[in-house]
């Protein structure tokens, strides 16, 4: 789609300026004509030359710019005042900057969607549409507090994620750094304190083991580093493919203690997403494609197009939902009764406010679990690693005593 600068006149002689997206110029003068105005001149708008210094908009500094805007809107303040008193005010200059060609733009006769759908990275797709919808319903302020909730479970969600992963990496990554420095420094200033007391030739089994590792992990270090670094390479190399891809977002749905906390949170990001567009008009058709748009994992993104793809050929939505095997038994057959209630906005949000408390439950008792055995298993190893070390000191100090 281009974006194409208009001029038109009304039947009483009056000039309108507006900003326009169609595939080609004629479709622009036609849907003009269909708005009984006379197109004058209708042009390619320039591309915008937009270098952003500033910080990017956080979600939080979203959510704060959503309730003011909707309570403005909501004491009846013009569109075009509230985006100019907003745009003033904020902390964020880029964000500011955006607000200003938002508003100029609703000023020269775009909606107030179209002027959003603008920026892309900061209005997604869902944004937009659901501020569409509340534009045509004539409820953009409740359709905005809307959003505002949904933004607010949606940081909450990504907290949570956050958790699940994040813990257990942190830690495996300090646990590689306290053996690489026990390895390569450590160990071998005991190996030749042994060496000066010449008992290196005659060592417990577990302190050889220890030394042997060591001289091993010196002696082929850059082999084992670019050994590691080829193996990420080669993951984030597979990531970037759609086969690659594919399967390791099955594999974080399917991995044990993992995966059913991921696959908790893709069917809470799901549910509330379908729910919140239902509940404010968009078509369900129309809202399940920015839903898989939305979902992060392409196994339930290509779950929820299949579902689609069955609703237009006149199913309903659970039969395919259920045949996917992405969601569990429970969310399907829940689906299906507020479809037959035909109160399935509600009960989508229902399911996604259970699943987000499975959530919440889920990633403490994660945490809980792997935090003692993480403990466990690294303190094994230093320990492991301390005591073969000190077995040697021990035999020593009981010769120099039998002396």
């Amino acid at each position: 789609m281009q974006e194409w600068v208009w001029e038109a006149r009304t039947r009483t002689g009056e000039v309108r300026k507006g900003i326009m997206e169609a595939a080609t110029e004629a479709a622009v003068q036609d849907r003009l004509k269909t708005q009984n105005l006379t197109p004058t001149r209708v042009r390619k708008k320039p591309r915008d030359i937009n270098i952003t210094l500033g910080a990017p908009v956080s979600e939080k500094e979203l959510v704060v710019f959503i309730r003011q805007f909707a309570t403005m809107i909501d004491a009846g303040l013009p569109l075009v005042q509230c985006l100019d008193i907003l745009s003033a005010q904020g902390d964020n200059k880029a964000f500011n900057r955006i607000l200003k060609d938002v508003k100029a733009n609703v000023e020269q006769g775009a909606t107030f969607s179209d002027s959003l759908r603008r920026h892309p990275k900061v209005f997604d797709e869902l944004f937009v549409n659901l501020v569409q919808a509340g534009e045509v319903g004539g409820i953009l302020d409740t359709i905005l507090g809307r959003l505002a909730v949904y933004i607010e479970k949606r940081v909450k969600l990504k907290r949570q994620v956050r958790s699940a992963l994040v813990y257990p990496s942190s830690v495996m990554v300090i646990a590689g750094g306290v053996l690489t420095v026990l390895l390569t420094w450590v160990i071998p200033s005991f190996q030749s304190m042994f060496a000066d007391f010449g008992d290196d030739g005659d060592l417990p089994g577990p302190t050889q083991l220890v030394i042997d590792m060591s001289e091993f992990f010196v002696g082929n270090f850059f082999f084992i580093f670019g050994g590691l670094f080829a193996l990420i390479a080669g993951i984030s190399y597979s990531y970037r493919t759609p086969g690659g891809k594919r399967f390791w977002h099955r594999f974080l749905l399917e991995v044990p203690v993992l995966g059913p906390v991921m696959r908790k949170i893709a069917v809470s990001r799901f549910t509330r997403t379908l729910g919140t567009l239902l509940a404010s008009g968009v078509p369900i058709l129309e809202a399940l494609d920015i839903v898989a748009k939305a979902s992060g994992n392409v196994i339930v993104e290509a779950a929820i197009k299949n579902t689609s793809d069955r609703i237009r050929e006149g199913r309903t939505m659970a039969e395919p939902l259920m045949e996917t095997k992405v969601f569990p038994p429970m969310v399907v057959q829940m689906i299906g009764v507020g479809e037959q209630t035909g109160a399935l906005d509600q009960m989508l949000n229902k399911i996604a406010d259970f699943y987000e408390e499975e959530v919440d439950v889920a990633v403490a008792a994660l945490t809980s679990l792997l935090e003692p055995i993480m403990m466990v298993v690294i303190g094994g190893m230093v320990g492991f690693m301390l005591i073969a070390m000190y077995m040697p000191i021990f035999d020593i100090a009981g010769k120099v005593q039998g002396h």
